[in-house]
């Protein structure tokens, strides 16, 4: 485990099959290899809107130890948890933990909708379980419990809870988080399309979908709002949005996997009972990949790469 900061962008990578339906790690570190060149600065496995729930509590574990002998501590490796019951979301937290995790995203319990005092124990329970420090994925569009202001006023107290995923898809909340807490929470934008108004509106770092197939451009994006380059990263956006927007469909995983293929660093592989694009859906998909990637622009100088190079 690494000590790290809670901003950049944090790649929500997608898990790689092989034809025989097994783990394609070899196809995983060409796309981790990506990230980690375009200056990704955090690595998160699991991710709940995608392929995790596929997976089994094996293959998850498979690929955090794999994951983290393949970044060498580079970056931290945080592991997604999205469990039904509180004890089942502790023991997964412990083995992380003893597996080597840097941290944890965490979603409310899955499938029952919790109140707001069973959700706020939920996570304080979880949390003191572990010494890992914690983000809290707060997405009520698609998991139908939000992590209000007064409940993260009461989570304000657990040390180790330092982050949110802010996905209430409500530019506000950015500035709303700001305004009653300070610092005290680590403020992470989840949803690809309006990330850049969220850091422009402070935002410390970005949960990205997109950046599997693009990571220099969404690198780029971050890095030039946070240097006050607006009219910089700007530009991008307004180049990436149609792509940006393939996140925010029930078919992400597909959606971005096919962009991957695309632009070199991935494969359309998916585990049932998720199947491969077909027909009219497939052909809008990649009308919107390729004619992106036709008009793919320059990017500003210094504006992606590892940090140890950047020019800012």
């Amino acid at each position: 485990m690494i000590n790290f900061e809670w901003t950049g962008v944090f790649p929500a990578v997608t898990t790689k099959f092989g034809p025989d339906d097994e783990l394609d790690l070899a196809a995983f570190d060409k796309n981790i290899a990506a990230q980690l060149e375009a200056g990704a600065e955090g690595i998160i496995l699991g991710g709940s809107l995608g392929e995790a729930s596929v997976l089994t509590e094996e293959e998850k574990f498979t690929l955090l130890k794999h994951t983290l002998a393949l970044v060498e501590g580079k970056v931290p490796v945080i592991l997604n948890i999205a469990e039904q019951t509180t004890k089942a979301a502790i023991a997964f937290a412990k083995k992380a933990y003893e597996y080597g995790a840097d941290g944890l995203m965490l979603l409310p319990p899955m499938r029952y909708k919790a109140d707001e005092l069973e959700t706020v124990t939920f996570f304080k329970e979880v949390a003191k379980s572990t010494p890992l420090p914690i983000m809290i994925y707060n997405n009520p569009v698609d998991y139908k419990i939000e992590v209000t202001l007064d409940m993260f006023e009461q989570l304000a107290e657990v040390e180790n809870i330092q982050a949110v995923k802010e996905s209430t898809r409500d530019v506000i909340n950015v500035t709303r988080m700001f305004n009653r807490f300070g610092n005290r929470f680590k403020i992470f934008t989840g949803v690809d399309p309006i990330a850049t108004e969220s850091l422009m509106m402070g935002a410390d770092g970005w949960v990205a979908g997109l950046v599997d197939a693009f990571p220099r451009e969404t690198v780029a994006i971050y890095r030039l709002v946070k240097a006050g380059r607006y009219d910089e990263a700007r530009a991008i956006h307004r180049w990436f949005l149609p792509l940006l927007e393939l996140d925010i469909h029930p078919k992400l995983v597909q959606y971005i996997k096919l962009a991957e293929v695309a632009t070199g660093i991935g494969t359309e592989r998916v585990r049932a009972p998720r199947l491969p694009l077909s027909g009219e859906e497939r052909e809008r998909v990649q009308k919107v990949i390729a004619d992106a990637l036709a008009v793919r622009p320059e990017l500003p100088e210094g504006s992606w790469g590892k940090l140890e190079t950047a020019a800012y």
